[in-house]
């Protein structure tokens, strides 16, 4: 068995990369691996490893490296000071290594999408100079995003997101993205999609959530829409808006549970005018939920899966999803779903057969008339969300990807 060392600019918190890693290293240790991290920021409760907050993609020079990068201007020494932070990650990056005598490294979205760039230069160069065996998790290539498109350092991003090495095998989470890497970089890499714990039901609410509609500032007969996902503009929140707009009921509350700020403050103060615009109650509610029920400041704080048994639907709006985190957790706690057809769903999810109100990036009458037969007819809508959990469950559980990781993670 190995020791299996998962390195990213973050590892914590409630974003699918984060998230994802969780679920891989505790299938890692089922299949009897030890597990360590490295990032520039870690949950309290992580696996032991060591946190270098000059990993992570807001660190100031970090940050300033990528704007100057991405955004211009582009200084005459900018190629300088990304070889001097590369640097000095390497040396971290080697420290962890040598500390935690890490057989096998899993890189997650630190080599895919350019955030951090001097951590990309620092990984290839280590992977490289090493031999290192290392697994490349690729969640999010900078060519699917638009604000990636002109760069003052191609070279780099040729050359490290992410590189094909060696030593490197790669995993994409989706097929897009599978025929993307092959006809981009000529390297080819195996499917691991996002995944949950389906074999484990979820656990019935207990008293510790007995308030939380309370908390929230629900009467009685509300009804909670749940948009689960960070409030940032590409999860196109303005849709579960219109959607609650045309359901046209004074008790639904649009409830989101996830923080705003990875991209700014400007996207959630223009959702609340719109919603307000259009006379629907939405509800940021983050500061109520963590990834773990915790008591801070002497307030009681629930964790993202308390939202979901509260919720009558769930939306997913996003116009961009790596894979559909969000999706699989609805499903999970075997909630309704409105969703926009992005691509991955398309391509990934929908020929599976999953049962939702889809639409294309505007809101039909008859995903309405879905969406109302959903919360006006229980029955219907625990047959819906019982096919969609054993369709979950064939494709997208533990179980259904631990023959690939055990061949992957085989060196």
């Amino acid at each position: 068995m190995s020791r299996i060392g998962f390195l990213s600019t973050r590892l914590a918190g409630t974003d699918g990369v984060s998230l994802e890693t969780a679920k891989i290293a505790t299938i890692a240790r089922r299949l009897g691996h030890e597990v360590f991290y490295c990032a520039g920021e870690l949950d309290a409760d992580a696996p032991p490893g060591m946190l270098f907050p000059e990993m992570h993609f807001n660190h100031p020079e970090a940050k300033r490296i990528h704007d100057e990068a991405f955004f211009g201007p582009a200084p005459e020494d900018l190629r300088a000071r990304i070889a001097a932070m590369a640097a000095r990650l390497k040396a971290n990056i080697a420290e962890f290594v040598r500390t935690f005598r890490i057989d096998v490294l899993f890189v997650e979205n630190a080599l895919t999408i350019p955030m951090q760039i001097p951590l990309g230069v620092a990984l290839t160069d280590f992977i490289e100079e090493t031999g290192l065996p290392t697994v490349v998790h690729n969640h999010d290539f900078y060519w699917e995003r638009e604000r990636f498109a002109r760069c003052a350092v191609p070279e780099i991003l040729e050359r490290c997101f992410p590189p094909d090495l060696l030593s490197t095998r790669h995993l994409v989470i989706n097929k897009l993205a599978q025929a993307s890497l092959r006809e981009r970089k000529g390297i080819e890499a195996e499917r691991l999609p996002n995944i949950f714990d389906y074999a484990t039901p979820p656990p019935e609410p207990d008293e510790y959530v007995s308030d939380l509609r309370q908390a929230l500032g629900l009467a009685e007969g509300d009804r909670v829409i749940l948009q689960p996902t960070r409030v940032i503009p590409r999860k196109n929140i303005e849709l579960a808006i219109e959607l609650v707009r045309r359901l046209g009921e004074a008790r639904l509350k649009l409830v989101i549970s996830h923080p705003a700020g990875d991209e700014g403050l400007e996207y959630l103060a223009r959702l609340r005018a719109l919603a307000q615009e259009a006379r629907v109650d939405l509800r940021y509610a983050a500061d109520l939920f963590a990834p773990a029920r915790q008591m801070a400041g002497g307030r009681k704080i629930y964790s993202l899966w308390d939202a979901y048994p509260l919720a009558d639907l769930v939306t997913y709006p996003s116009t961009i999803e790596g894979f559909g985190n969000a999706f699989l957790e609805a499903v999970y706690f075997r909630r309704p779903l409105f969703v926009n057809r992005y691509p991955v769903y398309v391509s990934d999810l929908e020929p599976l057969g999953f049962r939702c109100a889809a639409v294309d990036n505007a809101v039909t009458l008859e995903a309405l008339e879905e969406v109302r037969r959903y919360l006006d007819d229980p029955a219907y809508a625990a047959e819906v969300t019982a096919h969609n959990y054993a369709v979950a469950s064939a494709h997208f559980s533990f179980e259904a990807v631990t023959p690939l990781l055990e061949r992957v993670l085989t060196f």
